[in-house]
């Protein structure tokens, strides 16, 4: 992360002089975010509701919150109970995949693509879970196109969406971090996308369920909150193979000093992780969806640690040929909400697909 880019972050936390200067554009935004709603709640910019209910995972806040963990978490879920979920994703800092309608990632193109073109979160979510992802930036017209190449999807997730009114959605869960709201002003004054409380622009099956990746709520707004803790580490051919268990073990008493990349929104939270893991870590961030094709860690680096979010961009044959002194380890995140916002998201689900039978 830059300096300025720190320094903003850090003028988030506060309403001090930076964010008061910024002001007057945050108020600005809020009359065209205001703006925006009344028209798609009014009808004066038409929205798309597609045939299977619609779940948004998303957040009001900018920056990494827990989207894509609670995305695959999500996913997870449905597929325990015997659904049959699909993925929209607008694929971030990937191509523009509405010029060439769309891009598809399911048992059949998946392989044959690479995070270049899918952007890195579709392609973990994918490679998590497996289940049929369309990225498309307009994801209403992404949902038909999905359906369309898997009619037997019955439900869709929407990763990263909440702001995209375009799409009608059945339930909205917003992420929040421990961070919560900030100095509770818009962004560029604070860190909001959109107020923290709003009215939907449709009909939800519930109020929007809001879940914490933290270990209390971080704002006033009730929720749930997420445990979170770093599996075991594992080789990065062994994390590629899709292994449950590593063959070989980082064990800290034996070698306390490594190497940690992180090309995410906070990479000093995966240090800290790995640092309560009992490693000694010389952390190497990096921006937020970085390109890791000119492999940025030291030639004398003889182990390093890396999120899946960056694992996913680590090609282990390209990697062993350009950096062969170097044993690079994955380290995978267990997220899991508590069980009361499961029972929650079960009701709402169940309500939605009742309302649509109805109509």
């Amino acid at each position: 992360m830059s300096g300025l880019a720190q320094r903003l972050t850090q003028a988030w936390l506060t309403r001090g002089p930076i964010a008061w200067a910024l002001s007057p554009v945050a108020l600005l935004l809020w009359l065209l975010v205001s703006i925006r709603r009344w028209a798609y709640a009014n009808g004066c910019i038409q929205s798309q509701r597609l045939p299977r209910p619609v779940i948004v995972v998303g957040n009001r806040i900018a920056g990494g919150a827990g989207k894509t963990p609670t995305t695959i978490a999500l996913l997870q879920h449905l597929q325990a109970r015997g659904l049959r979920p699909g993925v929209l994703t607008r694929g971030y800092k990937a191509p523009n995949s509405a010029e060439f309608g769309g891009v598809l990632l399911d048992e059949l193109s998946a392989h044959k693509l690479d995070t270049l073109t899918t952007g890195d979160e579709p392609m973990l979510i994918w490679r998590r879970t497996g289940v049929p992802t369309l990225i498309d930036r307009d994801r209403a017209k992404g949902g038909a196109k999905l359906l369309q190449a898997h009619p037997e999807i019955d439900v869709l997730v929407c990763d990263d969406g909440l702001q995209h009114l375009k799409l009608k959605r059945d339930i909205e869960i917003v992420v929040f971090d421990a961070r919560g709201q900030g100095n509770g002003w818009l962004l560029p004054a604070g860190p909001l996308r959109e107020p923290i409380s709003v009215i939907p622009t449709c009909e939800l099956s519930t109020p929007p369920i809001v879940l914490y990746n933290a270990s209390q709520p971080s704002t006033t707004l009730p929720g749930f909150v997420a445990s979170t803790r770093t599996k075991p580490l594992q080789t990065l051919q062994s994390w590629w193979s899709g292994a449950a268990v590593s063959p070989e073990l980082l064990d800290p008493q034996m070698t306390p000093v490594v190497h940690a990349l992180a090309g995410i929104a906070q990479p000093q939270r995966f240090f800290d992780a790995l640092t309560q893991m009992g490693y000694l870590v010389q952390g190497i961030p990096l921006e937020d969806h970085a390109d890791l094709r000119d492999l940025p860690w030291p030639l004398a680096c003889r182990h390093l640690v890396v999120t899946e979010k960056d694992a996913v961009k680590l090609d282990p044959q390209h990697v062993a040929q350009a950096r062969p002194h170097t044993k690079v380890w994955v380290a995978a995140l267990d997220f899991s909400p508590e069980a009361r916002f499961w029972h929650e998201l079960d009701a709402a689900l169940d309500r939605a697909q009742r309302l649509r039978r109805q109509h």
